[in-house]
């Protein structure tokens, strides 16, 4: 982020994420997403231990349904299109997208692990970025993925 998530600077931004949330609730293809008391989603949680990156972390159905809430969701691509006024540009990867089973949710340590494998090994089956989806061996119930910006 490029201010607190308190900060005036993000309110347009906070102001947005129960609508998006709500929208994503009731996509075709949406299973889970990760959430807290915060008020905001589930944007306190933290990875790296850096107060600048925030966790979304969703599981569908299968990609191509989120990547169609992703991009054709009217909602979330107006936010989405304004990312630049809240969010720092960075060279490293920070959305990272793997296979879970349906018997578990994932957790905040297994995205900050997964961006980790896909930022030291490049993508693979157990970490890939958004745009890349590779396809297990097996068929997964479900597709995760996780962001932090």
């Amino acid at each position: 982020m490029l201010a607190p998530i308190t900060s005036p600077a993000m309110a347009d931004f906070v102001a947005r994420i129960e609508e998006v949330n709500a929208r994503s609730d009731v996509a075709p293809g949406f299973v889970w997403r990760l959430r807290s008391d915060s008020g905001y989603g589930a944007v306190d949680q933290r990875i790296f231990d850096d107060d600048t990156l925030l966790v979304n972390m969703s599981v569908w159905t299968d990609s191509q349904s989120l990547f169609d809430f992703v991009y054709r969701d009217e909602s979330h691509r107006q936010t989405f299109a304004r990312r630049r006024e809240w969010f720092a540009v960075v060279s490293e990867p920070m959305v990272v997208c793997w296979w879970v089973a349906e018997t578990r949710m994932p957790t905040v340590a297994d995205a900050q692990r997964r961006l980790e494998t896909l930022r030291e090994r490049g993508p693979s089956v157990e970490a890939f970025p958004f745009r890349r989806v590779i396809a297990p061996e097996f068929r997964p119930t479900y597709s995760a993925g996780a962001g932090s910006s």
